[in-house]
C-alpha cells in the first residue's frame, strides 16, 4: 500500500517558522487587551496554531446611515506582531467578513490598505491642514514587536443590511533574512452593536452651517488615537465641529483677528434632546483667533462646555462655549431645543465653532464616541479642499469655496458627512 502524505504537509515550514519565532521571543500573546473587544462569541477553534499578529477591535461597531444613504462601518483593529523586532510581517489584505456566512462585506489591500494604517503614536498625516496627507508607503510591512492601528471605515452596498457580527480575516507573508513564508488568520470576532445610533435634534439654531471634522475621512476627530489612563481611545470618532455659513458662503468677515468677525461666535447652542444637566465647566477665557492656542490642560481640552445625559450610557457635549454664556446647571433638566450656552473659542480651539459629540461617559477623557443622526437637515452643497477649524482664520477670505453635492436635499435620520454644508 503507498504511504500517504500526512496532512497539511504545505503548512507545516511556516508553522515551524512562526512557532520558532514566538517561542524564542517568549511571546505567547492573547488576541485582544482589557476592555477591548473580544472574540468570546466566536465558534470554538478547529485547532490552535501560532500566528504573526494579533488584532483587537476598539469599540463596538454600531452600523449607522448617512447622507449618501448608505449604512457605514467606522472602527479600528488594533494589530500587533508577536514576532522578534528582526522579524518583518508583509501584510497585504485585509478582509472584513460577515461572521456567520464569511462572505466577504468589505476589503483594504494595496494603496487603500496603506493609508488606512499606519504605526501606533506615528502623527497624523497631513494634520497641519494645509498639507494633504501623503499615500502611505507599500506594501504595508509591520515591524517585529510593532503594533498598528487599520482605520476601518466601510460603506455597504445601498440596502445591504450589516451583519450581526463581524470577522477578520488578515493574509500577508512573514519576511525573514532567508526568504518569506506566506500566512492567513481570522482574528476579532465582534458583535455589532444592537443599539441603534440616537436621532437628535440640531444642536444649533436654524440657519446654515458647516459640518467640519466630520467622519469618515483623515481627519484629527476620525483618527485621533489617544492614550489615556493605561489604554488607547479614540475619543472623537464622530464628533462634528459646527460653523455658522452666511448668505454669500462666509464664515468670518472683517478682521479674522478679532472673535466678534467670526458668524459662529456667541450663536446659540441647544439640547438636541431632552435630559439632565451632567457636567458644566465654566470660566475658561477665549482664545484669540487665529493663533494655535497652546495645549491646554487635559481637563481643560474641550474649553467651557455642558454635558447633557439623554439615555443610559448616552451622553451629549457642548464643548468650546464663551465664558459666562452657560444657561444651565450640574442637575437640570433640560427640554429638547433649550438653551445651552453661547459659541466660543474656549479650550483647544482655534477659531470659534461648536464641538459636538455623543459620548459613553459623562468625562471627555476618557470615553468612546458612538455614532449619532440628526432628525432632519438640508444638504446644500460641499467643500471640497480640506479646511479645519486649526486654519480657517488663516484663509485669504472667510468665504468657503462650497460646491453642490451630490448629495443635496432633505435628509431625515441620516449622519452628516465630511465638509458638507447644510441647512438646519
Amino acid at each position: 500500500m503507498a504511504k500517504r502524505e500526512p496532512r497539511n504537509r504545505t503548512c507545516r515550514p511556516l508553522l515551524r517558522g512562526l512557532a520558532a519565532a514566538v517561542l524564542a521571543a517568549g511571546l505567547l500573546v492573547a488576541s485582544t487587551g482589557p476592555g477591548y473587544g473580544t472574540d468570546a462569541d466566536a465558534p470554538a477553534a478547529a485547532g490552535a496554531q501560532f500566528t504573526p499578529l494579533t488584532a483587537a477591535v476598539m469599540t463596538e461597531p454600531t452600523p449607522f446611515v448617512a447622507t449618501d444613504g448608505k449604512t457605514h462601518l467606522s472602527y479600528e483593529l488594533l494589530t500587533t506582531s508577536s514576532l522578534p523586532s528582526s522579524t518583518r510581517v508583509r501584510l497585504d489584505r485585509v478582509d472584513v467578513r460577515d461572521a456567520r456566512t464569511h462572505r466577504v462585506i468589505g476589503s483594504l489591500s494595496g494603496q487603500a490598505l496603506a493609508d488606512a494604517a499606519n504605526p501606533v503614536g506615528d502623527p497624523l498625516p497631513g494634520a497641519d491642514g494645509y498639507t494633504p496627507a501623503p499615500p502611505g508607503p507599500t506594501p504595508t510591512v509591520i515591524q517585529g514587536s510593532q503594533q498598528w492601528v487599520i482605520w476601518i471605515d466601510l460603506i455597504l452596498d445601498r440596502g445591504q443590511p450589516a451583519p450581526r457580527a463581524v470577522e477578520h480575516h488578515l493574509s500577508g507573508a512573514v519576511l525573514t533574512a532567508s526568504g518569506s513564508s506566506a500566512f492567513e488568520e481570522t482574528v476579532q470576532r465582534t458583535r455589532l452593536s444592537r443599539t441603534g445610533p440616537l436621532n437628535l435634534g440640531a444642536p444649533v439654531r436654524p440657519g446654515t452651517w458647516y459640518s467640519s471634522e466630520s467622519c469618515c475621512g483623515n481627519t484629527h476627530h476620525r483618527r485621533g488615537l489617544g492614550p489615556i489612563n493605561g489604554r488607547f481611545y479614540v475619543p472623537q470618532r464622530f464628533a462634528i465641529d459646527w460653523y455658522r455659513v452666511g448668505e454669500q458662503g462666509q464664515t468670518w468677515e472683517g478682521d479674522p483677528a478679532q472673535l466678534t468677525s467670526y458668524l459662529s461666535y456667541r450663536q446659540p447652542v441647544v439640547a438636541s434632546a431632552g435630559g439632565r444637566v451632567v457636567e458644566v465647566q465654566d470660566g475658561i477665557r477665549d482664545n484669540t483667533p487665529p493663533v494655535t492656542p497652546p495645549v491646554p490642560p487635559i481637563e481643560e481640552t474641550v474649553g467651557n462646555h455642558v454635558t447633557l445625559e439623554v439615555a443610559p450610557g448616552r451622553y451629549l457635549l457642548y464643548a468650546h462655549l464663551a465664558a459666562g454664556s452657560l444657561k444651565v446647571r450640574e442637575g437640570d433638566r433640560v427640554e429638547p431645543g433649550q438653551v445651552l450656552g453661547l459659541i466660543g473659542n474656549s479650550g483647544n480651539s482655534t477659531t470659534p465653532h461648536l464641538h459636538f459629540q455623543v459620548m459613553t461617559t459623562a468625562q471627555f477623557f476618557p470615553t468612546d464616541s458612538p455614532p449619532f443622526t440628526f432628525r432632519q437637515f438640508r444638504v446644500v452643497g460641499q467643500v471640497e479642499p480640506r479646511i479645519w477649524d486649526d486654519n480657517l482664520g488663516l484663509q485669504p477670505t472667510g468665504v468657503l469655496p462650497i460646491t453642490p453635492s451630490p448629495y443635496d436635499g432633505r435628509h431625515r435620520a441620516r449622519y452628516p458627512l465630511d465638509r458638507e454644508v447644510l441647512e438646519f
